[in-house]
């Protein structure tokens, strides 16, 4: 555990902002995420949520900062609705101990990897969040078995010079700093893809667990042929133009920044 600009943060997700768990054995669990009420919230590419703990206990997935009284992504109320109906996801994102968040399900469809470029973000999970106090990153546990899906991480959104690509096979575990990576993902396949995600908040508690489960970020990238990436490549590029063209169009500078809502 670090101190770093003011927060609480941890020095396993120094270097390169993430880390890779244990992978979770995902057979021994029932399909929980099938049972739970989604709603239409859009995040990177085209998606439903189902939230386990939200601002005040309600079935949406807004930033805390956007309710009233508004704070950050601490102090979920969880869905008792929904974590009847899944107590292994449930007991999976309170297992570290610390402070959650915003936790919920995200349900996303086919996407190839040109598209996830071009949806590449960084959350804001820190907003309103007080100096001196645990920095917010997020777990990431996939739930469905998309061997041929993967986790796309860059510092710099268009710059593919350093681009981390985690595979998504049932079981993986990443926990990534959000707000400072550019992430999405790449679902190659014909069903949706489903995947946990929690917002803890950094401290001795989440750096226990990060050691528990051996958390590491030296991985090997996803393979991904050379064809496949320069498409992707060209395929951002040209949706980024497309979509200043139309703001210029509308006499509006476009927001290059990013960032989930």
């Amino acid at each position: 555990m670090t101190y770093i600009m003011g927060y609480i943060k941890s020095a396993a997700l120094e270097e390169k902002g993430f880390v890779v768990l244990d992978s979770y054995n995902q057979e021994l669990d029932p399909k929980e995420w099938l049972d739970i009420e989604y709603n239409d919230w859009k995040s990177s590419g085209d998606t439903r949520f189902a939230p386990l703990a939200s601002a005040f206990g309600d079935i949406e997935c807004n930033g805390f900062w956007n309710h009233k009284p508004p704070r950050t992504d601490k102090d979920g109320v969880w869905i008792d609705s929904q974590t009847e109906k899944a107590p292994n996801l449930t007991r999976r994102a309170q297992e570290p101990g610390a402070n959650v968040g915003r936790c919920r399900v995200i349900e996303l469809q086919p996407t190839p990897y040109g598209d996830c470029l071009y949806n590449l973000h960084q959350d804001d999970n820190n907003r309103l969040n007080p100096d001196g106090t645990g920095w917010v990153v997020r777990g990431f546990f996939n739930l469905t078995d998309d061997k041929d899906s993967y986790f796309v991480l860059r510092e710099n959104r268009t710059d593919p010079s350093i681009e981390y690509r985690i595979a998504l096979p049932a079981g993986a575990q990443l926990i990534v700093d959000t707000q400072r990576l550019w992430h999405a993902a790449t679902h190659n396949g014909d069903e949706p893809r489903y995947c946990l995600i929690t917002s803890w908040t950094s401290g001795p508690e989440l750096d226990a667990y990060i050691a528990k489960y051996n958390g590491t970020d030296d991985v090997p990238n996803y393979e991904v042929a050379q064809d496949v990436l320069e498409h992707g490549y060209a395929e951002q590029a040209r949706k980024d133009a497309a979509r200043a063209a139309y703001y210029a169009a509308k006499g509006q500078q476009v927001k290059q920044a990013m960032s989930e809502a």
